[in-house]
């Protein structure tokens, strides 16, 4: 991320952020995602394991698997209970990858030279993505060398909805950087596929909708940096607006 990036998401993170979700199921607060990963943790436990196990959603349109290959590099940083990679591999939805063993498709790494734009679609659509789980914590300790592509990305801008890190700008888990890819790139139920396997999936598309519209009407990765950074600016100008002139209160105690 640029210099002029970091500072823009910087002053994001002093914002508050207000999920559009019409059914609140998601809200406006930690609180609410952790009742979500509690109720998604209460799936795991009852999952047998094929892919359309874990979701209860009743009839919605759950999208479509993906023809391409998904992967992780697994780094073991986290919780295994609250690990949305782990999750994707109990399902067979993802396919491990070794320390050392190349991809050929879009990875997603914090050593990416460009960000994801559509003109990736043909590489995810050949080749496939792959996603890093590593802990935010220990990015420092991370051997981005030994997890090699000839496509290394990074994601523009987008704010969590996974309940470790839900309202943060730029930390997304696992499921949500992959199915973010998948829609900046045309995959959208492919990406509706994967969320719908967490309780809190559907708060992630809610929680980024604007961006994610921009983004995918884009075509190159310069032109998601400048969508990008015209939301963050405006964000900031809405944040510093001044807040309503209301009329002063006299006091109604008499004078002596």
């Amino acid at each position: 991320m640029h210099r002029g990036q970091k500072k823009l998401t910087k002053n994001f993170r002093k914002m508050k952020v207000r999920c559009s979700d019409k059914e609140g199921k998601a809200g406006n607060s930690a609180e609410t995602a952790a009742d979500l990963h509690d109720d998604d943790s209460h799936e795991d436990s009852e999952a047998s394991g094929s892919e359309t196990s874990s979701d209860s959603s009743g009839g919605e349109d759950l999208g479509s698997p993906p023809s391409f290959k998904v992967a992780m590099w697994d780094l073991n940083h986290c919780d295994p209970r609250k690990c949305s990679g782990r999750k994707l591999a109990r399902h067979r939805l993802i396919r491990n990858l070794k320390l050392g063993q190349r991809f050929p498709g879009l990875v997603l790494t914090p050593v990416g030279t460009k960000t994801v734009s559509p003109e990736d679609r043909e590489i995810v659509e050949n080749a496939g993505i792959a996603v890093v789980d590593c802990s935010w914590a220990k990015i420092d300790q991370t051997p981005f060398g030994k997890m090699k592509s000839p496509h290394p990305r990074l994601l523009p801008f987008l704010v969590a909805a996974n309940p470790i890190n839900y309202g943060k700008p730029c930390q997304l888990s696992c499921v949500e950087a992959i199915a973010a890819t998948m829609i900046i790139t045309g995959f959208k139920a492919e990406a509706q596929w994967y969320l719908s396997k967490f309780s809190w999936g559907h708060s992630f598309v809610s929680l980024n909708e604007e961006l994610l519209e921009k983004y995918a009407k884009c075509k190159t990765s310069a032109e998601i940096l400048a969508a990008q950074n015209e939301y963050l600016e405006n964000a900031a100008k809405e944040q510093e607006k001044p807040g309503p002139d209301w009329p002063k209160v006299e006091s109604s105690e008499s004078e002596d």
